[in-house]
């Protein structure tokens, strides 16, 4: 059987209630059994009809099963306005050679179906109650099985909007949890750019005062240089305060653009040069790739931190910076020669909070949020040891 607009339109209503996938429920069920009670009938069943199937996902009077379309009596009602009754089927041309009214499935005799039809207008089915003998229904039963049609769909939309309010909670609860994580991410990582404006602010203080000590003129090269510095640096800060909470709100949307991670490393860099301060530092080859710029740098900027903060005592530190490609995907290191982390505490510390040692400053929660924005990225990162000691983080990112 060919498939139809109208038949897509039903298949995916009823996806929507996923009623398919789950056991006879109790609340159909009951109604079912109203309505061959209203009827005075033995049997009836609710029908959710596919492209080529019929399913009766709740029946009274015989037990559930699946057939094809082209058996299904109820088939005829799709398309109809009104509900059907026929008080013999075997004397009714649309189903006298049927299989459920010949006897090679059933031995029906009076049917009657109502339609199954949704708020937007979809019928995806029927509610059928039939006897093996003839009969009729008075106006009043048909009224009634008309209204019990009407609350098999509202219980079916009562059951999708208490499922989608349920998602919408446990969504909330994720963003909430993200935006706290986030709250901490931001004065984490604003330390590095607000650090970058100090310097820039105090240099020009110590140029104004000097000059003055010593009666000369600042130079307005200078000045206007390191007033660039510690502009940038504001500029860093309220794009990070912008693209962290709105990753954090509902949702969690990165913007997607190409990303030059060479340029990102420059301002990484810049932004870290008091961490930095004493460290070697060695930048490769970076590509640019699909992302979300705003975190991507954050990305560089904690794994980077995290090398030189945890170099090795009365050594400086030493970080290398490189990338290759690898199929679709290229794959960014950060190596350190630092103090490295033990195989075993290799995938805890990207948990919210958790932190290899005790004798370093830190929250805890720069790995876990690099760990989420690279996986938005629908790239992984690992850690493994760095031959000789120290840690080296291994970041796949799609190209």
């Amino acid at each position: 059987m060919t498939a139809t607009v109208d038949d897509t339109r039903r298949v995916l209503e009823i996806e929507r209630y996923q009623i398919l996938l789950q056991p006879p429920r109790s609340d159909l069920i009951a109604l079912v059994e109203v309505a061959a009670q209203v009827a005075d009938v033995p049997m009836a069943t609710i029908n959710l009809i596919t492209e080529d199937e019929q399913h009766q996902v709740a029946t009274v009077g015989f037990d559930a099963s699946v057939c094809a379309r082209e058996d299904s009596m109820c088939n005829v009602a799709l398309p109809l306005r009104e509900p059907i009754v026929v008080p013999d089927a075997s004397q009714d041309p649309r189903f006298a050679d049927n299989p459920f009214v010949t006897g090679r499935i059933g031995d029906v005799r009076f049917y009657a179906s109502h339609q199954l039809r949704t708020p937007q207008g979809v019928t995806i089915g029927t509610l059928c109650v039939f006897d093996t003998v003839p009969r009729t229904l008075s106006p009043a039963q048909e009224a009634s099985l008309g209204r019990l049609a009407d609350r098999v769909v509202d219980i079916l939309e009562l059951e999708l909007r208490t499922r989608e309010l349920e998602q919408t909670r446990d969504e909330l609860e994720r963003s909430n949890g993200a935006l706290t994580a986030f709250a901490g991410q931001v004065s984490h990582d604003l330390r590095s750019p607000l650090t970058s404006v100090r310097m820039a602010i105090d240099l020009i203080e110590e140029q104004l005062e000097d000059a003055a000590a010593a009666r000369e003129d600042v130079t307005e090269a200078r000045v206007r240089s390191l007033l660039g510095r510690a502009s940038g640096g504001a500029d860093r800060m309220q794009a990070l305060i912008d693209d962290l909470l709105a990753y954090a709100r509902l949702g969690g949307q990165l913007t997607r653009e190409p990303v030059d991670l060479a340029r990102l490393m420059a301002e990484v860099v810049e932004d870290l040069t008091a961490s930095l301060a004493g460290a070697e530092v060695a930048v490769g080859e970076l590509p640019t790739v699909p992302g979300d710029p705003a975190q991507l740098r954050a990305v560089l900027q904690n794994l980077v931190a995290n090398s030189a903060k945890f170099h090795l005592p009365g050594e400086p530190a030493r970080i290398e910076v490189s990338a290759r490609s690898m199929d679709d995907c290229w794959l960014v290191t950060v190596v350190d020669h630092g103090i490295g982390i033990a195989p075993e505490d290799r995938e805890r510390v990207f948990l919210p909070l958790a932190r290899a040692s005790d004798t370093v400053e830190g929250s805890g929660i720069g790995l876990a949020t690099v760990k989420r924005i690279v996986e938005a990225h629908h790239g992984r990162i690992s850690l493994e040891e760095t031959p000789g000691g120290g840690t080296t983080a291994l970041v796949l990112l799609p190209g």
